[in-house]
């Protein structure tokens, strides 16, 4: 089988090693052999970006969009292709996948249009005779770390702005799901990005991604993954002075109040926690439920997640996939095991057989649970909810604001005083009535406060806060 090589200075090269990517719905099939970078290759591609960053910056932004836009013309006509590819690697359901691919193409021509919209300021100086300009410009060499859970949606989401904007990119892929990030480089590179705009080193984060945290020429690093990863590349990224964006996760909470509609609140909730295999660092992972709809819900619950088709991502029907690897199975199964330690009843939860050899688990409901059991507080990152008693408004919002993180915060009701109350007072940087946690559009800011991120805000017009520096300009008439 052949190997896919890295992308870098606009040739594809060879790695130092190579990866194996195995499909999480069938272990016997081999998605395919991926190049694995070394840190020389790193510096490599950084150089090539370095050189390119002026050219690039150079262009005039109708040039920069034109090339942008072809590359998202080129992602929504192969979203089918690509999204059958994001679901053998990663595992989510192929209806799923194919949209996340399908989002991608629409995030490149969302900010090809960005690319022409760069706007600055003119202002008034307070001494007469003089003019104030305001600009925005490119902070030159971004290093992009990006996960396994969004391996097609998450680099556009860091690459487009970024080049939009006139930096010239170094992208670390998740070695899990190396796959959906080659294709979009070799959609770049078939619109017609010059040579070392665009990179894409694959590979270990202990080997690319450290490379790229040493790199004196990077000047920014954007970054999605773990708590832990995140606090290592702040740490490295403050001590050498690169600016440095991150999202981290989170355990966030639905509320669910005695007024709510509770068959369209059962829907939410299903496809909060469970849907995409709970890999979502916006998954409702706390379902929070008043007292006078518990007993209803919770058997509403149930006989949902019973009739939720569980199997190989690509079969016609199925709702969720596999969990993308073993390790993160073994994880899951781990805190099935902890949330009965820790006192809650839990209803699901196992892992299932299917035709082929898989990483396959059940849904699983913690109920019983208490808002400081490690099941309620550590972010699982898989098909599993912890569902918390409460008994009116005020403690509902109570439990939903205690948690470290602050990423995603929902309320299922039909008051509107109480959707007005909970917009204001949740502690989260996205607030949902009415719908999943999970689900955001491409063109409105993304992020959270607390534990869930760090830096400015990934997505719309917000991005450019993070991939510029603003320039004020003094001129005497």
């Amino acid at each position: 089988m052949d190997v896919f090589k890295n992308y870098i200075n606009g040739e594809w090269v060879e790695g130092q090693t190579e990866t194996t990517n195995v499909n999480p719905s069938d272990h016997s099939d081999i998605v395919g052999h991926y190049a694995a970078g070394s840190q020389s290759d790193v510096l490599v591609a950084v150089e090539a970006a370095k050189a390119a960053q002026p050219l690039w910056w150079n262009k005039t932004p109708e040039q920069r969009a034109d090339i942008l836009d072809r590359a998202g013309a080129i992602l929504l006509d192969r979203a089918s292709a690509i999204g059958t590819l994001l679901a053998r690697e990663e595992g989510k359901a192929l209806a799923e996948a194919a949209a996340e691919a399908n989002r991608a193409g629409r995030i490149f021509k969302y900010y090809a249009a960005e690319a022409l919209r760069m706007a600055g300021e003119n202002i008034a100086s307070t001494r007469p005779g003089i003019d104030v300009e305001i600009t925005r410009e490119p902070l030159g060499v971004i290093g992009l770390i990006t996960p396994w859970n969004f391996p097609i949606a998450i680099p556009a989401w860091k690459a487009a702005p970024a080049l939009a904007c006139g930096n010239v990119v170094v992208l670390k892929p998740a070695g899990l799901t190396p796959g959906c990030a080659w294709e979009m480089a070799k959609a770049l590179d078939e619109a017609g990005m010059p040579p070392g705009v665009f990179n894409l080193v694959m590979g270990s984060g202990g080997t690319v991604g450290d490379a790229l945290l040493e790199s004196r020429d990077v000047a920014a690093i954007s970054f999605t993954g773990s708590v832990p990863t995140g606090y290592h590349i702040a740490t490295k990224c403050v001590k050498s002075g690169k600016k440095v964006q991150m999202e981290m996760g989170g355990k966030n909470p639905l509320v669910v109040m005695d007024d709510a509609d509770l068959d369209h609140t059962i829907a939410t909730c299903i496809n909060a926690s469970f849907f995409a295999t709970g890999q979502r660092c916006t998954a409702a992972s706390r379902l929070i439920v008043q007292d006078g709809i518990y007993d209803a819900f919770i058997e509403k619950m149930q006989t949902a997640m019973k009739n939720l088709r569980i199997g190989h991502a690509l079969e016609d029907g199925t709702q969720i996939g596999p969990v993308a690897s073993v390790p993160q199975l073994d994880s899951n199964l781990a805190y099935v095991a902890l949330a009965r330690d820790e006192g809650a009843e839990v209803i699901g939860g196992e892992r299932l057989n299917r035709k082929t050899e898989g990483n396959f688990q059940a849904p699983a409901l913690f109920l019983g649970a208490k808002n400081d059991m490690r099941v309620s507080r550590e972010e699982i990152f898989g098909p599993c909810a912890s569902v918390l008693r409460f008994s009116d408004f005020e403690e509902g919002v109570a439990i939903a604001n205690d948690t470290d993180f602050g990423l995603s915060s929902g309320i299922c009701t039909t008051s509107l005083k109480h959707a007005r109350e909970y917009k204001r007072r949740a502690k989260a940087g996205m607030v949902m009535v009415n719908l999943p946690t999970a689900g955001v559009d491409y063109h409105v800011p993304f992020g959270g406060t607390k534990a869930s991120s760090y830096g400015s805000r990934e997505q719309g017009t917000y991005a450019a806060e993070f991939y510029t520096h603003v320039k004020t300009a003094y001129v005497l008439a």
